[in-house]
């Protein structure tokens, strides 16, 4: 593909999804107006409020009367940060468009250098970790797992070690609008949809403030939006799984019929091994059950049609501009 153009022609939507992000916003801010006047395009700051309870509205309203590149899509409640980063997709009017977190965890300075792929004809440049300053081992292990388990289970190359933290051409982000489905993940989806991607590799800082708006549960949550939005193989599994236990039950129950009329004095009436075979037999049932209930719940879901977010309002710097005066007012 030629490559593109970086001039003042081009505009970068940067999207940045919050969510109680108060203690962050001074230091985001104070970085990325620095970034924002080194970079050799245009820019649009799109701010999504996702539901926050602390002061990250006013803080992000106040930026936007000051700084008039900066956009607020305020959500009605906290719909969460695929949901969030999918309803500043929806506005964005940039030739290009960036999705990063507001805890500087992956650094604003990175967009040049990312910006340059992109001229080049790359149509996606997502940041791979090389290293991830400031977490746990225990999120370091179960990141590293997971990504291990994902690649196992999907036909789909999801890149390991990646967030969100990427740019898209304008044509992918157009397509990412018309997917419809409910359990949104994004850089999953973003793989899907094919086209020229590259990895970015960078170091990832730790947050400069505030709690991680992924703790373990939701972590959980997520991952299971990863593995049953991309693959059907644990409904493959369960089918091996019933025709393995009822071969084996099979086979169990003719060597016991055999060893019973061969010999019977050998076998004491018991109640610890029908409990045991009960209890195994009804966990693997429920197992199957529950992974039927995932698929059939997400169904559900995308059966009803709700909407993916409920945006409450729109803040830009023409919010701020005096109504005009009314004719009548003019003639008095």
């Amino acid at each position: 593909m030629a490559n593109r153009v970086l001039s003042h022609e081009t505009l970068l939507s940067l999207v940045i999804p919050m969510y109680n992000e108060e203690p962050v916003l001074g230091k985001l801010f104070e970085r990325l107006d620095l970034v924002v006047q080194s970079l050799p395009v245009r820019v649009e700051v799109v701010l999504v409020n996702d539901g926050s309870r602390d002061r990250t509205l006013e803080i992000a309203t106040a930026q936007v009367q000051r700084n008039p590149v900066y956009r607020v899509i305020n959500l009605s409640r906290n719909f969460g940060h695929q949901m969030a980063v999918s309803a500043a997709l929806s506005l964005v009017r940039g030739d290009v468009v960036a999705i990063i977190d507001a805890d500087l965890q992956d650094p604003p300075e990175l967009l040049m250098p990312m910006l340059e792929r992109w001229r080049d004809g790359v149509d996606v440049v997502y940041g791979q970790r090389r290293e991830r300053k400031g977490e746990t081992r225990f999120k370091l292990i179960t990141a590293s797992l997971f990504y291990r388990f994902l690649s196992k289970m999907t036909t789909t190359n999801i890149p390991r070690n990646t967030g969100d933290f990427r740019i898209m051409d304008r044509r992918l982000v157009l397509a990412l609008n018309n997917m419809p489905e409910q359990h949104r993940f994004l850089r999953g989806m973003v793989a899907w949809l094919g086209y020229r991607q590259e990895p970015f590799l960078y170091d990832r800082d730790p947050r400069v403030d505030g709690e991680t708006k992924y703790p373990l549960k939701k972590m959980i949550a997520f991952s299971l939006d990863a593995i049953f939005s991309f693959s059907t193989k644990p409904l493959h599994w369960m089918s091996i799984l019933g025709f393995g236990m009822t071969f084996f039950g099979i086979v169990a129950a003719i060597i016991w019929v055999i060893l019973r009329l061969a010999f019977p004095h050998l076998f004491v009436h018991g109640v610890v091994s029908i409990l045991v075979t009960v209890w195994f037999l009804f966990g693997v049932n429920f197992l199957c059950l529950g992974v039927l209930g995932e698929y059939l719940g997400r169904v559900f879901i995308n059966v009803q049609g709700r909407p993916h977010y409920i945006i409450h309002e729109v803040i830009s710097a023409e919010s701020f501009l005096p109504a005009e005066t009314t004719d009548t007012e003019k003639d008095g």
